[in-house]
């Protein structure tokens, strides 16, 4: 299992559609990351240089199937950081949320 923390520039115009989708859990079904890329994406934060959230991935190179699927579509500029479970989200906890009406309370 591979975890990363994911920072990318959320393409403004796209903002609004890609939240319609993930409140329609529009990208759950997409295997085998719809799941994990759905949970990032809803709870993801926001940092000066755009969105950033914490993905776990299997792809070589990572979230290869995921950028073609969906993040190319929404997100420019996007880099990852290997991180330990957990890791990302704890550091970017204080952040604002990108999506504060579609975060998992949990």
């Amino acid at each position: 299992m591979a975890f990363y923390l994911v920072r990318a520039q959320p393409r403004v115009a796209k903002l609004p559609e890609l939240e319609e989708r993930l409140a329609a859990r529009a990208f759950v079904d997409l295997e085998p990351f719809g799941r994990a890329l759905t949970k990032g994406l809803r709870n993801a934060r926001v940092e000066a240089i755009g969105a950033v959230w914490e993905e776990e991935d299997y792809c070589s190179p990572p979230l290869a199937e995921e950028r073609a699927a969906v993040l190319d579509t929404y997100f420019d500029h996007l880099t990852v950081e290997p991180v330990i479970e957990g890791g990302g989200w704890q550091r970017i906890a204080a952040l604002p949320r990108l999506f504060p009406e579609l975060a998992d309370r949990s």
